[in-house]
């Protein structure tokens, strides 16, 4: 009697340390493994561990003459180049797509713009190979800057501009401090929704556009 039981405790004794070593091995056969900080490298964690892919890079390059990018001399002839370098100009205020006719207005000091028709040049703004026709609003990297107040340039007319008659009805504008081609006759000193809004020395009415369209210029 003393014999099998010694025997039994025997086999129990087997058995449980054959289970014991069972426990110590990973699932799947293979051997248990750390993440990269020591963490379980579980389905779940090596997911999540996975870096993100890589943003697309900005600045010069990344889109074709994206705002804050700078191109080279030249409104009708010109091309994007890296704001530090020489043949930089003039850097992008906004940029939109489409037409200017129907497009937003450009800032009130742009100083010219640049129509960019639709083409296939080799940095465009989402790798397809196409840029969409559109047209960017700059402003000069060094003075002059005709689209400042009085100073005789730049796609639209606002307070503090000067004009001259052109015939026809029709005004241009000029340099205050009559540098320009032509002296200024007029200067616009205010911008109102109506022209029941300008003072009683309003000599002319200019067209300024916006949602205050009508700009109240006395004479010089």
């Amino acid at each position: 009697m003393r014999r099998r039981s010694a025997a039994g405790v025997v086999r129990g004794l087997l058995v449980l340390l054959g289970v014991l070593l069972t426990g110590c091995q990973s699932p799947s056969g293979g051997a248990a493994e750390d993440g990269p900080l020591g963490g379980s490298a579980s389905g779940t964690d090596r997911t999540s561990a996975v870096s993100p892919a890589p943003a697309r890079p900005s600045g010069y390059g990344a889109v074709f003459l994206a705002v804050g990018e700078c191109s080279s001399f030249g409104t009708t002839s010109f091309s994007e180049v890296p704001c530090a370098g020489e043949r930089a100009a003039a850097r992008v205020v906004t940029r939109h797509d489409g037409t200017v006719r129907d497009g937003p207005r450009c800032p009130a000091t742009t100083d010219f713009v640049l129509h960019i028709s639709e083409q296939r040049p080799s940095s465009d703004e989402d790798g397809d190979g196409a840029v969409p026709q559109g047209y960017a609003c700059m402003r000069n990297l060094q003075p002059p800057h005709p689209g400042d107040p009085g100073g005789g340039g730049g796609p639209r007319t606002i307070v503090g501009d000067c004009v001259y008659s052109s015939g026809d009805g029709q005004v241009r504008e000029t340099a205050c401090d009559g540098r320009g081609e032509r002296e200024p006759e007029y200067k616009v000193t205010r911008a109102v929704p109506k022209r029941s809004g300008c003072p009683d020395s309003t000599a002319l009415y200019v067209r300024l556009g916006g949602d205050r369209p009508v700009g109240c210029a006395r004479p010089l």
